[in-house]
């Protein structure tokens, strides 16, 4: 097989962008599926981020400035939100064209570099954030753009070049390539970094590791120049936040049964059988450089919601690009060229379900009716542009456990250990969990506190996962709080009100949020009392 045309790989690349980006913003709006609350928090990192707040000084968030920061640039330029989120995706995807470009055409030949930049492009700008459940959303964006970035990071400092190595040009790429995952998501950065240094000095290209430093050094040098120093204390502090805090140490499974679980296993054996078929065919470097990287592509998947092994990609990538081009057998007498490539078409087999949900989805949405769909703001004027399913934003249902007390369930309930109740002030409050509908329960509290005339843009604090009441109505966000609840009681110095849900998303945070604010001696007294919530002023 020998080297793609430069040409025709560059316009193959545009040709995707166009067809998926396109797709995506033809439809006119932005429609979603699921993950309401997950567009929730990220609306509200975006909207601080367009009136010129940065995140951690300003809010908390484990989530990385570059994450948001294509979108908050859109809508400061007076784009809606619904639009925002999708040309953002698309200038994301034409940020990477001459990288992606330079990797696939200098390393790879046959179909493979076009594959390459198919699997690049589709996971920026994906509708979905993976797995096979066909449901459009943009939750999880930033895991997409950071599996890309490492992609091609990855691919780099992995492959060998097919002529004369380039090492400026290798170098810079893959320093701002992990600058940007550092700047998107620390996980990615700390998975992959440390194992792609050892790969560039495994092939002998450490002039390609010196240009990588100083680059990304550079590149976030930069970045540290224009948001100021203070960003990087406050980053780390949230991090560190997050990482002690128990509410959600990992959003899926754990960590053994992303390994070795039924459903991962025959993942995990891919990557070691392509890591022993490297090894006995000669590429070394690349096998072992492939061992190196499988604890950072299991840590990924672990702290990754889905647990998606989207690395099962570019393992199949790098497996390509190393199998011998001449017949070579091991002491066995297996035929090495048809042993890894076997192995490669395994693994995308295995990643064939979330690969073809996330190519499809632009084109999902872009042919979904939209009767069934409503504004996710209610009454938004200039981002009434993102829509959701009347079912999900309309139909407020939820979880209540059946009255065990005096009925045949009354030792049932005891041998279950539920949770106990919240109280405070004396209270005990009602168990109940909201399952669906959280934009009508925000709008719904967001107009009855503006008609009881305690709107006006007062913050508050709501003791639940979710403070997304501001984006509803005429309130302001907390200074120093969180979009999404980690731990402790960020922002509440600023609360003009602590705001209590009678049916929150998560009644195990709100029981612990109430213990602490009383263990912390904060005094409320309560000033409103309606059937969704109690609402308190600070005395």
């Amino acid at each position: 097989m020998g080297r793609a045309n430069p040409t025709v790989l560059f316009g193959f690349f545009v040709a995707v962008i166009v067809a998926i980006c396109g797709a995506a913003l033809l439809k006119g709006g932005f429609y979603l599926g699921k993950h309401e609350g997950d567009t929730l928090h990220m609306m509200q990192i975006v909207l601080r981020m367009a009136e010129g707040q940065l995140p951690h000084r300003d809010f908390m968030t484990p989530i990385g400035y570059m994450a948001f920061a294509p979108i908050a640039l859109f809508v400061r330029l007076g784009y809606g939100i619904g639009h925002s989120i999708l040309m953002a995706q698309a200038l994301v995807a034409v940020a990477f064209l001459p990288a992606v470009w330079w990797v696939a055409f200098s390393r790879m030949r046959g179909i493979l570099p076009y594959m390459f930049g198919l699997f690049v492009f589709v996971l920026i700008g994906a509708l979905v954030h993976g797995e096979a459940q066909r449901s459009v959303s943009i939750s999880m964006n930033y895991n997409r753009w950071a599996w890309a970035a490492s992609f091609v990071a990855i691919a780099a400092a992995v492959l060998v070049p097919l002529h004369r190595p380039r090492h400026l040009i290798d170098g810079v790429i893959i320093g701002l390539a992990l600058a940007l995952v550092l700047l998107t998501k620390v996980t990615y950065f700390t998975a992959f970094a440390p194992a792609l240094a050892i790969a560039l000095l495994l092939r002998g290209a450490l002039p390609g590791l010196l240009h990588a430093l100083w680059s990304g050094a550079a590149a976030l040098g930069l970045f540290t120049l224009l948001v100021g120093a203070d960003y990087w204390p406050a980053y780390v502090q949230d991090l560190l936040a997050v990482a002690r805090s128990d509410i959600r140490p990992n959003p899926g499974e754990p960590f053994g049964a992303v390994v070795g679980a039924p459903a991962y296993l025959g993942a995990s054996l891919t990557l070691f059988a392509g890591v022993i078929f490297l090894r006995q065919s000669n590429a070394r470097a690349g096998g072992l450089s492939l061992l190196l990287l499988a604890p950072g592509f299991f840590y990924v998947t672990y702290q990754n919601y889905g647990n998606d092994p989207q690395w099962l990609l570019i393992l199949a990538v790098v497996l390509l690009a190393f199998a011998p081009r001449r017949e070579l057998r091991n002491a066995l007498g297996w035929d090495m060229r048809a042993a890894v490539r076997i192995t490669a078409a395994v693994a995308l087999a295995l990643a064939a379900p979330s690969f073809f949900n996330l190519a499809y989805s632009p084109f999902r949405h872009l042919r979904l009716e939209t009767a069934d769909y409503t504004p996710l703001l209610p009454r938004a004027q200039r981002h009434g542009d993102i829509y959701g399913t009347r079912v999900r934003v309309a139909r407020t249902d939820a979880r209540v456990p059946l009255p065990a007390a005096g009925t045949p369930l009354e030792a049932a309930a005891e041998l279950a250990e539920r949770d106990p109740p919240a109280v405070f002030g004396g209270e005990t409050l009602p168990e109940c969990e909201l399952e669906i509908g959280l934009p009508a329960w925000f709008d719904a509290i967001a107009a009855d506190l503006e008609q009881a005339g305690l709107a006006g843009g007062r913050r508050l604090f709501a003791a639940d996962l979710f403070s997304s009441h501001w984006l509803f109505g005429d309130l302001r966000p907390l200074i120093g709080g969180a979009p999404w609840y980690y731990g402790g009681l960020p922002g509440i110095e600023s609360a003009d009100y602590l705001l209590v849900p009678l049916c929150p998303v998560i009644p195990e945070l709100r029981r612990r949020i109430l213990e602490q604010i009383e263990e912390r001696g904060l005094a409320f007294r309560e000033i409103r009392r309606t059937p969704l919530y109690i609402l308190y002023a600070p005395l």
